[in-house]
């Protein structure tokens, strides 16, 4: 295996990088703003970086020896990679047990399945979980989708690039050319309409390795780097300069992987291609202090991670900075730990043999461990409350168990019916609403994201400004529906806050990617979407009775992610907080006086006396909300009651 010269602003660059994700992840705040808004952008460099040092490896090779060794690759770079990785994985397992809530545990124990296949991006894409939202925090290995691309980077690249050389070797440039244009394009046309997609998977990431890939190829082709004096002076200043002014300019509203990535990206470049020993900026890129941070960067980045998730889990960390920096304290003398005594023994003192069996071992535990959770379904008898909640209150498609979400399902045959029109906080009341009521009526399902049926506005995303066609497909269809529907009972709701008037406990219509506008002016106008909603309401109640179901309570915090002997302590959701995110919709709710048009107040199921400041969330038994934002099948129940009373009533 070919050995490259020691470049110790490498180890500063990735130094930089892993110190960047820290700080962005611990969620530092300064005078109301988030310090290194763009600090996910060390991932970024880190992937230049590595296709440089790889492209560098292999081409080497290639050239000196017309050959390459792919064993000695991937033994390296599982030396690199899994002592550490598996390791740090063994450790967290105990953590796991104790201090994750089933449904937690089950999901962690997914990702690490996934991890060590080389594809948890994969599991966190289709799970639907956004980076960088709060419950992202909550998943202790979600820092691994980075590896995944990486690892598979690693598998695919080196085939390609051996058979690209030995057959089409005087074509190698525009073999770069081609992938790196291709993926650049695709990331910035993805970030603004896949972004899910664009930012976990690799083909939206080749072009920052491919990046690092045209530095080593111009290396080698010329046999050096930069060597302008004066340019070899500026430039690198100019590279530091871009990489920290993105990590300040750069927040979660920027579309990335794009365009926008380049400032960073070329920062990078620039330091790689005209660093050299009398440079200035070198010079303190290679102060010992940055290089041994550099050293144990992957180790830093491993451990930082589950120790922020788990501190978030455990809720008695994580709430300001000085306990942020005991826990980046913490990180360090792991990684320190991780580094002398499991990565450098196994890159060079502890023979192969050794290292392979030790893997097989621990391998063997993890997975033998992460498939029995997920078979016992996280063992919910560790828990001390009756009433955990294992799943979403959703109603199932009997035959297909799919989730009676997004889409239209419809049960029974009884003339009458009863229609839910609204959004996941109705999904959530369905299954012991269907059960409640099954008997007299039959059940029809109509619940997504944001859906309220409304005429004259559109749903478009706040980011794109595109509109949602979704909605608007989902519209037509239901437009038939209702037109036919006579004499039947209409439940109509959901967080009408956070569509109507963008507002929704501790912030959280940030992470609301679209927005109810005027379809004339394209703009977010909470009267326009309140008239079509009284439009709605007028339409459906022609020929239906109609019940209005007042906001359901959104405490914003998961009970049942609380350290375990902490579960029912008392947890003060305020009746103040309620009112202050829903006194919009309670007031414009009031005025809403019609024929054939009932009111059911869902929050006086938990806020039963409005001069009792606090609202209920649990008792010793049960919990009333399944996450921060809605009913558990308990809570649902609850709101039953008083939906039930109200159809009672309607038949008399």
């Amino acid at each position: 295996m070919i050995k490259l010269k020691y470049r110790p602003e490498i180890d500063t660059l990735r130094a930089i990088a892993v110190l960047a994700v820290i700080i962005y992840h611990a969620n530092f705040y300064l005078f109301g703003n988030l310090v290194f808004s763009g600090g996910y952008l060390g991932v970024d460099i880190f992937f230049i970086i590595s296709g440089y040092l790889i492209t560098s490896i292999i081409l080497k090779e290639l050239i000196e020896k017309d050959s390459f060794s792919f064993k000695n690759f991937y033994i390296k770079r599982i030396k690199r990679i899994l002592p550490a990785l598996l390791f740090v994985m063994l450790v967290s397992i105990p953590f796991s047990w104790i201090y994750l809530y089933p449904t937690d545990l089950v999901s962690f124990s997914k990702s690490i399945l996934y991890s060590l296949g080389f594809t948890s991006n994969f599991y966190f894409h289709f799970s639907g979980l956004e980076y960088g939202s709060p419950e992202g925090l909550l998943k202790p290995f979600l820092h691994t989708w980075s590896l995944s691309v990486e690892e598979q980077y690693y598998i695919l690249f080196p085939i390609g690039l051996v058979l690209v050389f030995k057959f089409l070797r005087k074509h190698l440039l525009y073999f770069f050319l081609i992938c790196f244009v291709i993926s650049l394009l695709l990331a910035d046309w993805g970030s603004k309409n896949y972004p899910s997609a664009t930012f976990y998977f690799l083909h939206t990431r080749i072009w920052e390795l491919i990046l690092g890939s045209l530095l080593a190829y111009y290396e080698i082709k010329l046999g050096h780097r930069g060597q302008n004096k004066i340019l070899c002076q500026i430039f690198p200043i100019l590279g530091l300069t871009l990489i920290v002014y993105s990590f300040f300019s750069f927040d979660g509203k920027i579309f990335h992987p794009s365009f926008y990535t380049l400032i960073p990206a070329i920062g990078v470049s620039l330091i790689l291609w005209f660093s050299y020993e009398d440079n200035f900026i070198l010079k303190i890129l290679s102060y010992k202090v940055f290089v041994k941070i550099g050293l144990i960067s992957y180790s830093l980045y491993l451990w930082h991670y589950p120790i922020f998730s788990f501190a978030n889990h455990l809720e008695i960390f994580f709430n300001n900075n000085l306990e942020k920096f005991l826990l980046i304290l913490v990180t360090f003398i792991l990684s320190i730990f991780t580094y002398y005594f499991i990565e450098q023994p196994a890159r060079k003192k502890v023979s192969l043999k050794i290292i392979i069996s030790s893997l097989t071992i621990i391998f063997f535990i993890i997975v033998t461990y992460s498939v029995t959770v997920i078979t016992m379904e996280g063992f919910t008898n560790r828990l001390k409350v009756k009433n955990y909640q294992k799943k979403h209150t959703f109603l199932y498609l009997e035959q297909d168990n799919e989730a009676c979400f997004g889409r239209i399902c419809n049960f029974g045959s009884k003339e009458q019916q009863i229609i839910l029109l609204g959004d996941s906080h109705l999904g959530s009341l369905a299954y012991d609403l269907y059960d409640k009521t099954k008997s007299d009526y039959s059940f029809l399902s109509i619940t997504s994201a944001g859906y309220f049926h409304l005429k004259n506005v559109n749903q478009i995303n706040k980011h794109s400004k595109k509109i949602n066609i979704d909605y608007d497909n989902l519209r037509i269809k239901i437009d038939k529906i209702l037109k036919k529907s006579r004499d039947n009972i209409i439940i109509l709701g959901g967080a009408t806050s956070l569509y109507f008037y963008n507002k929704r406990i501790e912030d959280r219509a940030l992470h609301w990617d679209n927005l109810f506008v005027d379809k004339k002016s394209k703009k977010h106008n909470p009267q326009v979407v309140e008239r079509a909603f009284i439009d709605l309401i007028d339409e459906l109640s022609k020929n239906n009775e109609v019940i209005l179901l007042y906001p359901i309570p959104e405490i914003g915090r998961n009970l049942q992610k609380k350290k375990f002997e902490n579960m029912v302590r008392v947890f003060n959701y305020k009746y103040s907080d309620f009112l202050k995110q829903n006194k919009e919709v309670i007031e414009f709710f009031d005025s809403i006086n019609k024929p054939r048009v009932h009111k059911v107040y869902s929050y006086k199921a938990f806020c039963k006396k409005e001069s009792v400041p606090l609202c209920s969330t649990h008792d010793k038994n049960n919990f009333f909300f399944y996450d921060g934002y809605h009913p558990s099948l308990i809570g649902a129940k609850m709101i039953n009651d008083l939906i039930i009373k109200k159809i009672n009533y309607l038949n008399k």
